[in-house]
């Protein structure tokens, strides 16, 4: 199931989201003790993450059953200007009271094939309860690329790949991790993405040359949380 929602500004897009992973954590809790969230790197979960550390949202999740997971990361060391897991320490994980031994980065200073089978490994099979991801102007998420082998992948949940755009290593999840969570969020702002969000959205299925379009939850719910500007295509097509 997919839903589509279109928010005013970036400001409403973060507090809906927020909102999201709050109501999320608050049923994953509820019926099975314990939340699974994947973070996305990238500018935009930024905000996102800086409001749920606020003391209002902070204090409205259970943070001793939070277990944060990546979607994907750079092969750099962890305090490294362009890890995910640096960003999201400073803007969410070093400020609300989440279990150091419930953080499970992606080691990016390890050789790459091994940190990813090891987070394979960490997973250990169990679905995520909520998957943030962002999607790229050339229709990337996570660290799918286009025509990559990960965005093909059927078997394995974790993959190390060389990407020739950016120029470096990097380790994902693969669709079949993805799409086996409860619920997934894409998050899209900006007047930049707007003609790659019509093609994923409206376009033809090509998920080699729009990996966005690989993410599609077995039993869970798909959601598109898009600001105005980024829908801006849909809106004129509409």
């Amino acid at each position: 199931m997919s839903r589509t929602q279109i928010y005013a500004d970036a400001d409403a897009l973060t507090a809906a989201s927020a909102e999201l992973v709050v109501e999320a954590a608050r049923a994953a809790i509820a019926a099975r003790g314990e939340f699974r969230l994947a973070l996305s790197g990238g500018s935009t979960p930024r905000p996102i993450y800086e409001l749920l550390a606020t003391p209002d949202y902070a204090a409205r999740i259970d943070w001793g059953r939070v277990s944060i997971w990546f979607g994907d990361e750079r092969c750099v060391p962890p305090d490294h200007a362009t890890s995910n897991y640096r960003m999201a320490r400073e803007a969410l994980l070093d400020r609300v009271p989440v279990h150091e031994d419930n953080i499970h980065r992606m080691r990016g200073e390890d050789p790459p094939e091994q940190a990813a089978a090891d987070y394979e490994a960490q997973l250990a099979g169990q679905p995520l309860d909520l998957v943030l991801l962002g999607m790229g102007d050339n229709g990337h998420t996570a660290s799918l690329f286009p025509g990559l082998p990960a965005v093909t992948e059927e078997k394995r949940r974790v993959l190390a790949q060389y990407v020739e755009v950016a120029g470096m290593w990097r380790i994902t999840l693969t669709p079949p991790a993805i799409n086996a969570a409860h619920e997934v969020a894409f998050v899209v702002a900006g007047r930049g993405k707007a003609a790659m969000l019509h093609r994923v959205l409206e376009g033809p299925r090509r998920p080699v040359e729009l990996p966005a379009q690989a993410i599609h939850p077995a039993s869970g719910l798909l959601h598109w949380m898009i600001d105005r500007e980024a829908a801006a295509r849909l809106e004129q097509d509409s």
